[in-house]
């Protein structure tokens, strides 16, 4: 790493505050069936942020529709307690999985490489089948937006690579004056 980035780093937020969006219309459902539902990635993100010192100040279940991600993704962003927001879920191709376009025309700025390391990442791990991954990330009004795969070994490659190294980096320069 620069002694740029090692500088920028260590003038980064050392807790931040994260909103969770787990987009699944089955464990909607479920959850409004009143149903016990297992969402290990869930459980896999909340874990790994508070290992890490941060907070998770939201955790929501929606369905694979984009008016309820919408609506969660700008509620989310309209908090003071939320510094960044990642939606797990709904990135694949299927016609049913919508959360990129969804939280895409959100971003004011999309940041390119998060989705292109992601899945050189993939890669490494599941093969050609990398191609098939949809990751985004971005910035809205000083906040930092990730959209992830729903998969566990996803979301740890995602969180151990990118969104936990990062995250306050990104944060930092979102919120420059």
């Amino acid at each position: 790493m620069s002694e740029t980035a090692h500088r920028h780093k260590d003038r980064a937020p050392k807790s931040l505050s994260f909103a969770i969006i787990v987009c699944s219309t089955s464990r909607y459902h479920n959850l409004k069936a009143g149903k016990r539902v297992l969402d290990e990635s869930g459980d896999l993100i909340v874990k790994a942020l508070k290992k890490h010192g941060h907070k998770v100040t939201s955790r929501v279940t929606v369905p694979d529709d984009k008016s309820f991600i919408k609506r969660s993704v700008e509620e989310a962003l309209k908090s003071k307690d939320v510094d960044s927001v990642i939606t797990c879920g709904g990135t694949g191709v299927s016609p049913t999985d919508v959360t990129i376009e969804t939280v895409e025309p959100l971003l004011e700025k999309r940041l390119e490489g998060f989705g292109e390391i992601f899945r050189w990442l993939g890669y490494g791990e599941i093969g050609s089948a990398a191609v098939m991954t949809r990751a985004i990330a971005g910035v809205v009004d000083g906040k930092a937006v990730f959209c992830i795969p729903g998969s566990p070994q996803a979301v740890g490659l995602c969180l151990e690579k990118l969104i936990l190294p990062e995250a306050a980096h990104i944060i930092l320069h979102a919120r420059e004056k």
